[in-house]
């Protein structure tokens, strides 16, 4: 039964029925329910998931608390069917910051318990078997002098291994360890030496076999100093800004930090904004740190998440490096918190329980006791505000690390110049000079497709989606116009749908048509091009990747996915194409967005001991947002960036949250939210203002009609204040077939 407020019933002692259990439903639902214990049962504990019986059905539970007596009459409470879990799979820290993540972002406490399990565990399916095959020693193994094996060196290590673990180890850990095994395995089982058994999965750390870690470059006095001053944290909450231009060493300071943290055996959680940066950080952390970290993203098999989840959860693993979700991840000798590339947007969760995995990684911090990093080259605004008034540490890495030099950096007017393949002649003619020197280039281009507008040349026609308020992207590979916001597509058309013409044109370019029009103008040049449609198949962004690093393609093309944290050594020219669309945009967020994107694009050139340079074409040379960049930095940027929002009283000045309705029609959902600002009235004080609703940027997405409503005030508390007392009312209004809302606290996307 649900938990409402009232006068609590206590139970006589002869009459109570056992422990009240406080259970979270695997479901959007407010609150949480009370059971009664299962019969011929241990009583669960806190962090157990359960099967209960709910609404006529049954449901999976995870045990929130225990009590001694309920608001609900103790006759109507229903007993739970049974237990999931032989221990809890949550200890009491990962529910503290769960329920405080719940309260913060207004979300149902059940659906944010379950978004931070495994799919599998949402479910009522078991635990994974942590015990799989392996070997141990017989009784004679045990016995047997290892130089009676003769000159086998190779049954010698195998049976000397399984000597030091008497309950055996799984063949994966052997082969990991030893390389193949299978002949020296089957020479000692024939000699009774040898069994098999089932194994328990062992702590990931330094193997016999493995090499001893690389030494790492010498650190300047700014790396060190960050490394000594977070050091002296450890053991205590203390939150880091570690501001760092591109190519300054973070990463040299993070695994100066992670090793001092394995020393101390506690375990580092190390958050990245992207999958496409997990490969080059745990290629860097296995080579120099004597632990290997267990990785956990979307890309990988639902089992080989739920590995991982475990092996951290049970504290076999001293370091996880993880995307937004693994901030939940359970970790028992939890010491230190890493949130690389702390300003970038893919941290926040846009759908279902929306939480900012940067935030959480500090309120975790702050729960568990320990030091949070966030490093960037280009802070958010909201994390300088915090720095600047003492909340965060600031720890400023001012110069590049060794050799290598900032890159210079060139705006270039592109008005009344002739392009090809959208590059100026001065841009191919540094790019030739480049190659020829055996260098790298990089093309910056944030689009995908072939082209982002087909029209009809005859009668203006123009191919647009009709689910969206958006234009469909050409992808002639595959032959289709593709909407990049809900998915649909359809076939490239031969003829206008509208006059029947055949001559359709294409508008604007994409990554796919930049790879096309390259090639005839470098025809003796290899290139790859890295963006979402040439990574689809699994293990491909790896393999692109590496090669990049290893120099072998010469002109690298790509979106974002290039902009962030990758160090291509080799890679000494970067040219940004067509980026003037950004510096108009509407969000208010989007001169920080494009100052950011700039700057770490630009952060790709010049990395090693090859001097680098970048070219940024334009047809808005004078704009401010370029000039500043171009005079003063992100930092100079920032500060003009940081007044322009206290003047409008914008974060970090003001708190906002954004409630979003959509529906089958405008007028429902703008109706929606006409009802959602009256019902606030009568709570929302004269700090907490409410603005809308208006149609959201893109009104039409998917088929369906989108507004918002905003709420904002100066004070974090009355907003949340006032949030608290006007959601209950949101959530009883009559809802009309097919409208749909949601709350969005601290929004990032505006759209």
């Amino acid at each position: 039964m649900p938990i409402q407020a009232g006068v609590r019933v206590t139970l006589q002692r002869d009459q109570s029925p056992g422990p009240i259990l406080r259970v979270a439903i695997a479901a959007p639902l407010m609150g949480v329910f009370d059971y009664l214990a299962p019969h011929d049962s241990p009583t669960p504990a806190a962090g157990q998931r359960v099967l209960v019986p709910f609404r006529g059905g049954q449901r999976v539970g995870l045990v929130l608390a225990l009590a001694e007596c309920s608001d609900q009459d103790p006759a109507r409470l229903k007993r739970v069917e049974r237990l999931l879990d032989p221990h809890p799979i949550l200890g009491p820290a990962d529910l503290r910051l769960i329920a405080w993540a719940a309260d913060y972002y207004h979300a149902p406490i059940g659906e944010a318990l379950f978004s931070a399990l495994p799919a599998r565990l949402r479910t009522a399916a078991a635990l994974l078997d942590e015990q799989r095959a392996g070997l141990r020693a017989t009784a004679a193994g045990q016995a047997l002098a290892l130089a009676e094996l003769g000159r086998s060196q190779r049954q010698r290590a195998l049976l000397g291994i399984l000597r030091e673990h008497a309950d055996g180890l799984a063949l994966d850990e052997l082969k990991a360890r030893l390389g193949p095994i299978a002949a020296a395995a089957r020479g000692l089982r024939a000699r009774g030496l040898i069994e098999t058994c089932r194994a328990s999965a062992a702590r990931l750390g330094a193997t016999p076999t493995q090499p001893a870690p690389a030494r790492g470059p010498v650190l300047n006095a700014d790396q060190m100093e960050a490394i000594r001053r977070i050091l002296a944290a450890f053991g205590g909450f203390r939150a880091f800004l570690l501001d760092g231009v591109t190519g300054s060493g973070k990463t040299e300071v993070y695994l100066g930090l992670i090793e001092a943290s394995i020393a101390r055996d506690r375990q580092t959680l190390l958050i990245v904004p992207e999958i496409g940066l997990t490969p080059q950080l745990r290629e860097r952390l296995t080579a120099r740190l004597p632990a290997r970290p267990v990785v956990l993203h979307s890309a990988l098999s639902a089992s080989e998440r739920e590995r991982a989840w475990h092996a951290a959860a049970a504290g076999r693993t001293s370091i996880v490096i993880g995307t937004r979700s693994a901030v939940f991840v359970p970790m028992p000798r939890l010491g230190l918190i890493l949130v690389d590339e702390e300003h970038d947007p893919s941290l926040k969760q846009q759908e279902g329980f929306r939480y900012s995995a940067r935030d959480l990684a500090v309120r975790r911090a702050q729960l568990v006791g320990c030091p949070v990093v966030l490093g960037s080259a280009t802070p958010a605004l909201e994390t300088l505000s915090n720095a600047r008034t003492g909340r965060y540490e600031w720890l400023r890495l001012p110069r590049r690390a060794g050799p290598a030099r900032p890159p210079r950096i060139a705006l270039l007017d592109i008005r009344d110049q002739p392009l090809r393949a959208g590059l100026s002649g001065v841009l191919r003619e540094a790019m030739r000079s480049e190659i020829a020197a055996g260098n790298q280039v990089l093309l910056f281009l944030n689009r995908r497709g072939y082209a982002p507008v087909l029209t009809c040349h005859s009668c203006g026609w123009v191919g647009g989606c009709p689910h969206c308020d958006a234009r469909l992207t050409l992808h002639l590979a595959r032959r289709r116009l593709w909407c990049h916001h809900c998915g649909w597509y359809q076939v490239l058309p031969e003829r206008c749908p509208e006059c029947r013409g055949l001559d359709l044109r294409t508008l604007g370019r994409g990554t796919e048509r930049l790879d096309e029009e390259l090639r005839p103008l470098f025809p003796d040049v290899s290139i790859a091009r890295i963006d979402r449609d040439t990574t689809r198949r699994r293990g491909e962004l790896d393999r692109l990747l590496e090669e990049a690093r290893r120099g072998a393609p010469r002109i690298l093309l790509g979106t974002q996915m290039l902009a962030k944290g990758h160090d291509f050594p080799a890679v000494t020219l970067v040219g940004i194409l067509d980026l003037d669309h950004a510096l108009y945009a509407g969000d208010f967020r989007a001169p920080e967005r494009t100052a950011q994107l700039v700057v770490q694009v630009t952060g790709r050139a010049g990395r090693a001991e090859r001097p680098g340079r970048v070219v940024l074409q334009t047809r808005h040379p004078d704009h401010p947002l370029l000039q500043s960049l171009l005079r003063e930095g992100y930092a100079g940027f920032a500060e003009l960036a940081l007044a322009e929002r206290q003047a409008a009283d914008l974060p970090p000045y003001s708190h906002l949250a954004l409630v979003r309705a959509e529906a089958p029609t405008a007028a429902l959902a703008h109706s929606f939210l006409e009802q959602c600002r009256a019902c606030a009235q009568a709570d929302v004080t004269a700090e907490v203002e409410l603005l809308g609703p208006v149609p959201a940027p893109m009104e039409r997405r998917a088929g369906r009609y989108r507004a918002q409503l905003l709420v904002q005030s100066r004070r974090r508390p009355l907003l949340q204040r006032a949030l608290a007392q006007w959601l209950p009312q949101l959530r009883a209004l009559p809802r009309a077939r097919g409208l749909r809302w949601s709350l969005d606290v601290d929004p990032q996307d505006m759209s």
